[in-house]
């Protein structure tokens, strides 16, 4: 690209797990196009931003946590005994410290401007941020969209579209109860927007009408159907790639081992799922398999007892091991799913939270897969496996739906959209300000 039309990026993100790969992908892709990329994170994030060539500017005013390991996490939903108080959690990270955070990013930004804010979607602050200082922003989700869409079922409880009255009435209930849940987060945000001059807001959801895009980093073709999109709401296909040392992959087995391979793959962040994997592993001795199990850094290998038939690895690049996998068993996280059904895999899904359990009814609605509690017993599990190994439908399902993924994963526009959104009129926002209010200097 002509140096001339170059544009400049800053993506500010915090390091919550599976979204940061997502987002070093769109990164590495916007730089193969010649564009110049900050990535303004957690300093956990650092590794990836410089092996993508990006440049690493770490929050100073928000939280940023030093490395993944459970004791540095700043999301501790993991321990919450609800899955309301772990949305608790996490609404207390994004919206309890969004003044630090859109402060940062207006420093960041006065230090060195740029054509466009691409911000992880749950980052209120960088929105409120942005909004003060009149900054071109899209948000870019790295999963199904955390704010609704007319026809779609409520993040969090894992969900299928309503099919009766009473059905659709209970999913209407469920949505209102989770953006009163998410409203807790209000005065914190609307105290952020008072100290940047900003008029109040009716709801945490509405920070996000200032984007001039919001990019959903998932297959239309995944996600259940919208009676209606929104217009400034995109979908652009799983966002995966491998990392940069994949090409080094060697398999622990000999290309002479028949076994059946599953791939045992869970969070990189730390979610206390040792006990679940080490279930999986036991389930797993007692059957005619090869079993690899990533622990991503956040379990130890000291933590788990290995079966004969199992090794344990940090990681593994999906894209090397997967087409030797026949099954592969994850926590539901959006990457590793989309992953897998790229790879046309049948898959069980043992979700932990956050939105794993709605990506495990994804699966299990189109019949690629199953689904089991994080407290499924060994015997649980064990069945599960046998089942999706001795049933071929479960494969074929999984082709049909991994056909139309990797089909959108192919063509995704993600590129063109932050370019055109680059490029586009930068928005008004006097009605936003409080009447005499100047923007932030």
């Amino acid at each position: 690209m002509n140096a001339s039309k170059a544009l400049n990026f800053l993506f500010t993100t915090i390091d919550a797990g599976g979204n940061v790969a997502p987002v070093m992908t769109v990164v590495a892709k916007l730089i193969a196009r010649g564009h110049r990329v900050r990535v303004m994170s957690d300093l956990a994030s650092r590794p990836e931003t410089e092996a993508a060539g990006a440049r690493f500017v770490s929050w100073k005013r928000a939280p940023s946590k030093p490395d993944r390991s459970p004791e540095c996490e700043l999301m501790r939903d993991w321990d919450a005994e609800t899955p309301q108080d772990a949305m608790l959690a996490v609404i207390d990270l994004i919206c309890g410290q969004a003044l630090g955070y859109a402060e940062d990013v207006i420093e960041e930004l006065d230090r060195e401007a740029a054509d466009l804010v691409v911000n992880f979607d749950m980052v209120f602050g960088v929105m409120t941020g942005c909004e003060a200082r009149g900054q071109k922003l899209a948000l870019l989700s790295t999963m199904i969209s955390m704010f609704p869409i007319p026809g779609i079922p409520a993040l969090g409880p894992g969900l299928p579209p309503a099919k009766t009255e009473a059905e659709r009435t209970l999913l209407a209930e469920i949505a209102a109860g989770a953006e009163a849940l998410f409203d807790t987060g209000l005065p914190a945000l609307n105290a952020a927007r008072a100290a940047l001059g900003l008029t109040p807001l009716a709801h945490v959801y509405d920070q996000a009408d200032y984007a001039v895009v919001r990019l959903l980093g998932t297959a239309r073709a995944f996600d259940f159907p919208a009676t209606s999109l929104p217009d400034k709401v995109r979908y652009v296909g799983p966002l995966i790639r491998d990392p940069e040392w994949a090409e080094r992959w060697v398999s622990p087995w000999s290309a002479s081992d028949e076994r059946p391979l599953v791939l045992v793959s869970f969070s990189t962040g730390f979610q206390n799922h040792a006990a679940v994997l080490q279930r999986i592993i036991d389930a797993c001795s007692e059957l005619n398999v090869r079993v690899l199990v990533t622990l991503g850094g956040s379990i130890k290998p000291e933590e788990l007892r290995p079966a004969p038939n199992s090794v344990l690895v940090k990681s593994a690049p999906h894209n090397a091991v997967m087409p030797q996998a026949t099954l592969l068993v994850t926590h539901g996280g959006h990457g590793t799913v989309s992953t897998g059904l790229v790879h046309r895999l049948p898959m069980l899904v043992i979700p932990h939270g956050r939105d794993q359990a709605d990506n495990a009814v994804r699966i299990t609605e189109r019949g690629a897969g199953l689904s089991l509690p994080a407290f499924a017993s060994t015997e649980e599990i064990r069945a599960a496996i046998k089942c999706l190994l001795d049933e071929p439908s479960f494969r074929a399902a999984a082709r049909k739906l991994g056909d139309a993924v990797a089909a959108e994963v192919a063509n995704s526009r993600v590129v063109e959209e932050l370019e055109d959104a680059a490029k586009s009129v930068t928005p008004d926002i006097s009605r936003s300000r409080v009447e005499g209010e100047t923007a932030h200097a």
